[in-house]
């Protein structure tokens, strides 16, 4: 069982939760985040100034349910009133990008442009020439748009170059070394 899901959510000012029917409603300054639950295993509940997550049965699959939904929660509750972001990093002798108009587009040593278009809900910025920053109020959209522009050209490992998160240590084999006697 998940010791955090048997403490209350805090909701921030500006945010209202609305549980109903199996449906969890999350409105902020940001905007708006639907979640579904399983309404036969959990029920949220709005007491105060927070967002208490119960379970209805004494099962081991209501225990994880409580524990998945309270971080589900938890990560809307922080979206819609501040948000997420990732920032990735392009690394290498002429790799660049441009953000412009829900596409990116991306030069990283192939023979071709690689365009990767930019989902509803998501934002780019490119305050450097070299980084991207991915914001959105969803969480697992902004992971996983970040994961796939990472795919894009992933760092390779002798080098170091191509697209890495902001932060992310790449581990550099050694180069050949046959021959040297």
């Amino acid at each position: 069982m998940s010791r955090l899901a048997k403490k209350s959510l805090p909701i921030p000012n500006g945010v209202t939760v609305t549980v109903e029917n199996g449906i969890a409603t999350f409105k902020g300054s940001l905007g708006t985040l639907v979640q579904d639950y399983d309404a036969n295993l959990i029920s949220p509940v709005v007491e105060g100034e927070g967002l208490m997550v119960n379970r209805l049965e004494d099962i081991k699959e209501a225990k994880a349910k409580q524990g998945l939904y309270w971080a589900l929660f938890r990560n809307h509750l922080t979206g819609v009133s501040a948000g997420f972001e990732k920032k990735l990093e392009i690394l290498g002798i002429g790799y660049r990008w441009e953000a412009k108009d829900r596409v990116l587009t991306c030069t990283v040593g192939f023979s071709h442009l690689v365009t990767f278009d930019v989902p509803e809900g998501i934002t780019l910025e490119q305050p450097a020439a070299n980084t991207i920053i991915v914001k959105g109020i969803d969480r697992q959209l902004v992971g996983q748009v970040a994961a796939n522009i990472r795919f894009i050209k992933r760092p390779e490992p002798y080098k170091g170059k191509g697209i890495r998160y902001s932060g992310e240590v790449v581990r550099l084999k050694e180069g050949k070394s046959s021959g040297k006697k």
